[in-house]
């Protein structure tokens, strides 16, 4: 199974997610470690899950912007990658010597602020993860900006994509690649995968 663009998977939580996302061709496969987190997964149900995929990268997600936790969390989870918020603390988790991923939350980033970070931020992550609370359509000047960025840097986009426009987004901007988020399963191994399948789908290649 391929897909037609890098795919990241945010918030995983359960197998099922894991196996279906696997399945299809994903690339990366990201998990909270943050305790307080609505999507956090113990470090037990971790090691389980990742037991069960092969084939992607794990991705070890926090909100933290404490640097010895954050080596705490590397150090229990091993992730591939080690993915965080605050942009000031690359250099230093650098020092990891895992693959960073910057996230940034276009719902409180202005276009002016995005600029700077995506910038510096690609100085030292190898991918920049743009995401936001609400899937919107993007304004001709947000567009615009994503447009700029995506061209000189390693963009995934983690907000406003659908079934029915990823093709259009794929086409317009030089995004290395997606970001969906996994969801919550209603009991183990009862999942309604939605839009997360459709959007898989609809970039599958034959």
């Amino acid at each position: 199974m391929a897909l037609s663009t890098l795919v990241k998977i945010s918030n995983v939580t359960n197998l099922s997610d894991a196996r279906y996302c696997a399945g299809m061709g994903v690339d990366m496969l990201g998990f909270s470690m943050d305790a307080d987190a609505l999507d956090y997964v113990d470090p037990d149900r971790f090691a389980a899950i990742r037991g069960w995929v092969a084939g992607v990268q794990i991705v070890g997600e926090t909100h933290s912007t404490d640097p010895v936790a954050i080596e705490q969390l590397v150090q229990t989870y091993q992730p591939d990658y080690l993915q965080v918020d605050d942009a000031a603390m690359l250099p230093y988790l650098a020092s990891f010597d895992k693959p960073l991923i910057l996230r940034v939350d276009l719902t409180t980033t202005n276009l002016a602020q995005l600029e700077t970070i995506v910038r510096d931020g690609s100085a030292t992550a190898e991918y920049v993860l743009l995401e936001g609370e609400k899937i919107q359509p993007f304004t001709v000047e947000q567009q615009d900006v994503l447009y700029k960025l995506a061209g000189k840097y390693p963009i995934l986009l983690g907000t406003g994509v659908t079934a029915e426009n990823v093709h259009d987004l794929l086409d317009e901007l030089p995004v290395r690649g997606i970001a969906l988020r996994g969801g919550n399963e209603e009991k183990p191994g009862d999942k309604e995968f939605g839009d997360l399948m459709d959007i898989l789908e609809a970039i599958e290649e034959d």
